[in-house]
């Protein structure tokens, strides 16, 4: 069971606590542990306060049902949450928490030094999200490139070399002088009988002869 005396020290409502803190302890994953808790503190009537908690996998919005009697858990996940803010007003403060997609969750009537520390425990718990994302991409990214850079062994390497060589002797025997590219060219003429044999014979006679 979860000790609430820790979730007391800035004058939260103790019956508001021990309800909600009731209630999280059976919600709370593997893990998963309550970093602060605010209570509101609204300006008249303060009977069914909401209450907002933070834990070091998500934001948990707690709000009273049928007058009292039952407990409203709304939660989002750090990944989910852009940013949180909040704006201090004469009847306590706004806490702002701002979603990566759909319209900002705002809460009012925090008591001030409360919504400071509950703004202060969400950005601690957010930007070390925000650090375990970027480790754990950088390690994807490493992991990716570790696997497309396999290492030669001198086996794949003297193959790689005597690939080279057969290559290059193919290349060699391939190259052909002047004459018999001339030679090749006429007889392409003959055979395709743009010239008749005689020009073809006359022809090669003086290729042969210019050697």
């Amino acid at each position: 069971m979860i000790n609430i005396d820790r979730f007391l020290s800035d004058e939260q409502d103790p019956k508001a606590v021990e309800k909600v803190i009731g209630k999280l302890n059976d919600l709370l994953t593997t893990g998963e542990e309550i970093m602060y808790l605010a209570v509101q503190k609204k300006p008249a009537v303060n009977l069914l306060p909401d209450s907002i908690a933070i834990t070091n996998k998500r934001i948990f919005y707690c709000e009273p049902g049928n007058l009292g009697l039952t407990m409203n858990f709304k939660d989002i996940s750090w990944k989910n949450i852009k940013e949180v803010s909040f704006k201090e007003e004469f009847f306590g403060s706004k806490f702002i928490c701002v979603p990566q997609h759909g319209e900002n969750i705002v809460t009012e009537f925090i008591p001030k030094v409360q919504t400071r520390k509950l703004h202060q425990a969400a950005n601690d718990q957010l930007e070390a999200f925000k650090e375990l994302t970027r480790q754990q991409g950088l390690e994807d990214t490493r992991a990716a490139a570790t696997a497309v850079n396999i290492p030669l062994t001198e086996n794949v390497f003297d193959l790689v070399i005597e690939d080279a060589e057969v290559i290059q002797e193919q290349v060699i025997e391939e190259i052909e002088d002047e004459t018999t590219l001339k030679l090749r060219k006429l007889k392409s003429l003959y055979d395709k009988q743009l010239i008749t044999q005689a020009e073809y014979e006359s022809k090669k006679a003086n290729i042969l002869d210019s050697l």
